[in-house]
C-alpha cells in the first residue's frame, strides 16, 4: 500500500519485492460458501505475497479483520479534522502495483490532524487496492466482509520528522486514512482520476492531473475505527495510524473495470492486468482497535 517512497537501500525491500512473479494466479471457481471464497480471495494473491507474507518478528502488522464488537468504543476520539488544498495536486502515476496520485506535501497546506493523532499530518499521496472481481480487492475486513476496493489517504507526521522518507521509517511517522469501495452508483468526483486512467496504463507513466481535492472522496459519516499498524507493501515498518472510515463510498462497476484495465506491465512488456494488488490480512495479536462511535446491533455492514 503505502512505502513507495522508501529508501532504496532497504535490504527486506529487495527480498520482498524479489518474490514478484510474471503473472497472477488465476482464481478458483466461483462458490457460494463463505470459508470458500475467502479461499478464492486468498488464491488470487499477487505474486508479492505468494512468499513470507509478514516482516520478521513483527507484531503490528496491517491489514487486519476488524471485529464490530471486539472494537473498544473511546469517548476520548474527537472527529478527525481534514484540511486539503486542491491546488497542491501534482499527478497521476501508475506504480506498476498501484495507480497514486501524488501531492506536494512542501508545505503544512494539505493535512490532517485531531481524531487519534497528538500533530499534524501533511498529505503525500493516495492510492487504491482493489480485486479482479468485486467478492474481493480490499485490504481491512470488516467482520470477515470484504469490499471490491480501498483508498488509502497517506500522511506523514511534519512536527516529529523532517521528509516523508524519515518518517516512514520512525514511530509515529504515518497516518492513514482508509475508506471501503461497494459497488453503488457513479462517484462524480472519483471520475476526474478515471477518465485519465487510460492515460497511465503501463507502469511508470504519469500526467497530471490539475487541482483534486480528495477530501470529495469521504463519506459523509466520519466514524471510524483506529489501531497502530504498518505499512500493507514494502518495508512493512510499523510506523502507521490507521483511521477506517465505518461507512463506504459508492462507486460504479464502470469505475472499477476502468481500475482492471490498468496493467502491471511496462510499454513492450507481455501485458498483465492489475488486479488484486492487496496485502492478506495479517494477526491483530495484542493491539486493541478503537472506535469513534459506539457499536451497534446492525454492525458495519453495508
Amino acid at each position: 500500500m503505502l512505502g513507495w517512497n522508501h529508501p532504496k537501500s532497504s535490504v527486506l525491500v529487495k527480498q520482498v519485492w524479489g518474490t514478484l512473479r510474471s503473472h497472477l494466479l488465476r482464481p478458483e471457481r466461483l462458490c457460494s460458501q463463505v470459508p470458500c471464497a475467502q479461499r478464492r480471495r486468498n488464491n488470487a494473491l499477487h505474486p508479492l505475497w505468494k512468499g513470507p507474507t509478514s516482516m520478521p518478528g513483527g507484531s503490528r502488522q496491517s491489514p487486519i479483520n476488524i471485529r464490530w464488537r471486539d472494537s473498544v468504543y473511546d469517548p476520548g476520539l474527537q472527529p478527525l479534522r481534514v484540511s486539503y488544498e486542491a491546488t497542491s495536486c501534482l499527478y497521476v502515476w501508475n506504480t506498476g502495483y498501484l495507480f497514486q496520485v501524488e501531492f506536494d506535501d512542501a508545505t503544512e497546506g494539505s493535512g490532517i490532524s485531531g481524531g487519534p493523532l497528538e500533530n499534524h499530518y501533511r498529505l503525500k499521496q493516495f492510492h487504491f487496492h482493489w480485486g479482479a472481481v468485486n467478492e474481493w480487492g480490499s485490504e481491512h475486513t470488516v467482520d470477515d466482509h470484504v469490499y471490491p476496493a480501498e483508498l488509502h489517504l497517506v500522511h506523514w507526521n511534519s512536527v516529529k520528522y523532517r521528509s516523508y522518507k524519515e518518517a516512514v521509517m520512525g514511530e509515529h511517522g504515518l497516518a492513514v486514512i482508509g475508506v471501503f469501495l461497494k459497488l453503488g452508483s457513479r462517484h462524480e468526483a472519483l471520475q476526474k482520476l478515471v477518465e485519465v486512467l487510460p492515460e497511465i496504463k503501463h507502469k511508470d507513466a504519469r500526467v497530471a492531473v490539475g487541482p483534486f481535492e480528495p477530501s470529495c472522496l469521504l463519506p459523509t459519516c466520519r466514524d471510524y475505527w483506529t489501531y497502530p499498524g504498518s505499512l500493507t507493501t514494502p518495508p512493512l515498518t510499523e510506523s502507521v495510524t490507521w483511521i477506517i472510515h465505518k461507512k463506504p463510498i459508492e462507486v460504479s462497476a464502470n469505475q472499477l473495470a476502468a481500475f482492471r484495465s490498468l496493467l502491471f506491465t511496462a510499454l513492450g512488456e507481455e501485458e498483465r492486468t492489475m488486479v488484486n494488488n492487496y496485502r492478506p490480512l495479517q494477526p491483530l495479536m495484542n493491539r486493541k482497535v478503537r472506535s469513534s462511535f459506539q457499536a451497534t446491533e446492525e454492525g458495519a455492514r453495508p
